[in-house]
């Protein structure tokens, strides 16, 4: 017998089934390509009914449900999900919610129906911040050209719409979620919604894409996870995933007050390969593009090498699961523009040009298996720093780079990609243990959240040292670098079969918040930093539909 769940982006049931995989006891329905809809895990049963041993077995993680016919449904949530940040917004891959200072919280929930190839997905989410004011990076010293709203809440860069502050007053959003309709014919798939994408192996920041904004409505078709063989012969050559995507990203109100440019269409293909010969490996490679919103643009949907109007970014990488051993190992470079003199001549050269990178590392640890008692070892090392080669051309961040002029990579003022910022470097270290009735956790992350701000103050100037043995340059920036300490705890309790509460509580440590500029004459203070104490709180309830009679608990 097979018990399928299906699970929303980065949700505590969604990590316990990749905990799982890492141990053999079930397997990744995706190789590179997520979404809810394609997150069906499925756990083998035995004659008598038994699973591998596992820590939450015999728990409602929730079921479909049979209805007639093929047709089955699945009711998710309702969850709620609140949190308050006493100093400055933290938060990330949280979909619509903006966790600015203050309140904040979401309610997701909604249902699924399936039969006959068709799939019907309502999953919209509802998103209040209360957006209290803090201090922002002011213009003068950002040197950020906007008009209108964004010239007092826009980004401290231009040319990017990720507001530092959604206005004054608080607000409340309608998202439409996780919320599709789909047909699937064996494992060839088409479908139009909203879904949040997850594109490669990270776990906290995802270079090209994750469910870090808001969702945008997009139309894709591909290939699910499916089995390569060679007919007659049958010689397995291993697994393909592919799909390919197009869809259309909107401004935020805090940009600019052109109203010709506030949509821009979004392109994406993905292609991932586990080969037969080396089980556990997987390689991928993600090719996104952003282009203006006109119909004729729909030809970059293909590859093309035009750096005219279009903003294409890509990435490529691998995953190595050993699930003997419980460890998991993976790494994806991404590149956000074509090396100059291009292939081979230029990556020759240079081939560091636009290089970002991420690596990380997985580990199941057995703390106490009489107890059904496991710990999992997290960690991800993530930069998003700009090449050094472009100290010879002008200010370049990756999240920036759009020459088709307005927005960035962004979905209504908030990151498609890495929810940590674009420009700086995350590294984060988590330590989780499963029990039978939920899990809890302890991380510490340092990042800065946007080196380049500080690089770009370089390009044309001079570090040359006057009289006094320091240069302009060394006064002004050598110091000024904006950091994040970050230590948190969070748990996930099932409290009863039907009712799981969670919470967490973070610190965060900010040390120049507002990349703090030396301004005196006397040097005094040339070495002094500035520091933001901000504590979040996190609180977490989700109602799991029962089980009926007859259907299995996962």
């Amino acid at each position: 017998m097979i018990i399928p769940a299906q699970e929303a982006l980065v949700s505590d049931t969604e990590q316990y089934y990749n905990f799982l995989a890492l141990q053999g006891i079930t397997k990744r329905p995706y190789l590179n390509y997520r979404t809810l809809s394609d997150s069906v895990w499925l756990l083998a049963e035995d004659t008598e009914g038994n699973t591998a041993p596992h820590p939450w077995q015999g728990n409602n993680l929730g079921t479909f449900r049979p209805l007639f016919g093929a047709m089955k449904m699945r009711i998710y949530g309702p969850e709620l999900f609140t949190s308050f940040n006493t100093a400055a917004p933290y938060g990330q891959n949280d979909g619509a919610l903006w966790q600015g200072k203050g309140f904040n919280t979401s309610l997701t929930g909604g249902i699924r129906f399936e039969g006959y190839g068709m799939e019907l997905t309502f999953k919209p989410q509802l998103a209040f911040s209360q957006n209290l004011a803090f201090d922002l990076i002011p213009r003068e010293i950002s040197g950020a050209n906007y008009a209108g709203k964004a010239e007092e809440y826009g980004y401290f860069w231009d040319r990017v719409d990720a507001p530092q502050r959604f206005g004054d007053k608080p607000f409340l959003t309608y998202d439409w979620g996780d919320s599709e309709i789909r047909y699937t014919w064996k494992t060839l798939t088409i479908g139009f919604g909203t879904q949040a994408i997850w594109l490669g192996p990270s776990y906290l920041n995802s270079i090209l894409h994750s469910n870090n904004a808001p969702s945008y409505p997009k139309l894709d078709i591909g290939l699910r996870r499916q089995r390569l063989t060679i007919p007659r012969v049958n010689w397995y050559l291993g697994d393909v995933e592919f799909r390919i995507w197009t869809g259309r990203l909107s401004e935020s109100d805090y940009f600019d007050n052109d109203d010709s440019n506030d949509n821009k269409m979004f392109h994406g293909l993905s292609f991932a390969y586990a080969p037969s010969f080396l089980s556990g490996l997987t390689l991928f490679v993600n090719r996104v593009c952003i282009v203006p919103w006109e119909w004729e643009n729909m030809k970059y949907i293909i590859p093309k090498n035009d750096n005219t109007i279009e903003d294409q970014k890509m990435s490529f990488g691998a995953v190595y699961l050993l699930p003997g051993a419980g460890i998991e190992v993976y790494g994806e470079l991404g590149i956000d523009d074509f090396v100059p003199d291009g292939f081979p001549e230029g990556y020759l050269r240079y081939p560091l040009h636009t290089m970002l990178y991420t690596v990380g590392l997985k580990k199941t640890l057995p703390i106490a298996q009489k107890h059904n008692i496991y710990g999992e070892l997290i960690f991800e090392w993530n930069s998003m720093e700009m090449s050094q080669d472009y100290q010879f051309q002008w200010r370049y961040s990756p999240y920036f780079h759009n020459t088709g002029g307005g927005q960035g990579y962004t979905n209504r003022g908030q990151w498609i990609g890495a929810g940590s910022g674009t420009g700086g470097n995350s590294q984060y270290l988590e330590f989780k243990v499963y029990y039978p009735k939920g899990t809890s956790s302890l991380f510490v992350q340092r990042n800065n959240p946007d080196n380049n701000f500080l690089y770009g103050k370089a390009v044309y100037a001079s570090a040359d040292r006057t009289d006094n043995g320091y240069s302009e340059m060394e006064k002004r920036y050598f110091k000024s670098w904006k950091a994040n300490v970050i230590i948190g705890a969070s748990t996930n309790y099932l409290l009863f079969d039907q009712l799981s509460i969670g919470g967490g509580f973070t610190y965060n440590l900010i040390i120049n918040p507002y990349y703090y500029f030396y301004k005196g004459d006397d040097f005094s203070d040339l070495w002094t930093d500035e520091y933001m104490h901000n504590f979040s709180f996190q609180l977490r309830i989700k109602w799991i539909v029962p089980s009926r009679p007859g259907i299995a608990k996962e």
